[in-house]
């Protein structure tokens, strides 16, 4: 099967200051994938590439077989990759419900579309709070929101970075159980998160980057097995 995603000699700088260096990673149809590493590493960076938001200054990033280093975040969005950003960036000024049609769209023809009508069904919670200003959510809830968000463009690609930072122990829970159900969906996952255990049960593969260079990858089975790996490139 061909990738869904694939990047190779993705290089990305701020000014003068080169962050990333030949990164590259594939991720196939319906594949979870992790990109991890310490803070600072390169990470934010790499997701920032894929959706256009930092240029990429060399490298192929290919969707779907198409190039779309060059496009523009917008472009990029419309073609199939939904980002759930670090700190959900939830606007203050929108309901949950109006979060939730903003941005719905189904470009790629899904069977079974998402609507806020499913994000509801799949959150209850928010649900609940459908008539709240973003603003008046808890973290936890904002995150799902976040989540909700994305998929209500039915993404070919879903984006999630930093999926459980800052959240209580019982909302990083929901979180894994929605990211997991996705997976069983047949959703495409990227995602970027600390809790190494947890992505190892989630995720079919791993890449690690240190000083913007991939320095690992593999299975979660190899990962599973290699604590050393944990140590060196992790921090745990």
């Amino acid at each position: 099967m061909s990738a869904l995603l694939e990047v190779a000699g993705l290089r990305a700088a701020y000014g003068a200051s080169q962050v990333l260096f030949d990164v590259g990673l594939s991720i196939r149809e319906g594949e979870v994938a992790t990109l991890l590493g310490r803070n600072g590493m390169g990470k934010t960076t790499t997701v920032r590439a894929l959706c256009g938001l930092t240029p990429a200054k060399a490298g192929l990033i290919r969707l779907a077989g198409r190039d779309i280093a060059a496009l523009r975040p917008h472009e990029i969005a419309r073609l199939g990759v939904g980002l759930v950003p670090e700190g959900r960036q939830i606007f203050p000024n929108l309901t949950v419900a109006e979060h939730l049609v903003a941005f719905a769209a189904n470009r790629h023809g899904a069977a079974d579309p998402w609507t806020a009508g499913k994000v509801f069904a799949f959150f209850p919670q928010l649900a609940e709070r459908r008539h709240h200003l973003g603003t008046q959510l808890s973290g936890g809830e904002q995150q799902m929101l976040a989540i909700g968000r994305a998929l209500t463009a039915n993404p070919r690609l879903l984006i999630l970075d930093e999926a459980t930072e800052g959240l209580a122990p019982l909302i990083r829970e929901e979180i894994w159980r929605c990211l997991a159900a996705l997976r069983a969906a047949g959703q495409t996952i990227l995602v970027i998160d600390k809790y190494v255990e947890r992505l190892i049960e989630l995720a079919d593969h791993h890449t690690i980057v240190e000083k913007g260079r991939v320095v690992w990858r593999g299975a979660s089975a190899a990962l599973a097995a290699d604590h050393g790996i944990w140590h060196r490139y992790l921090g745990i």
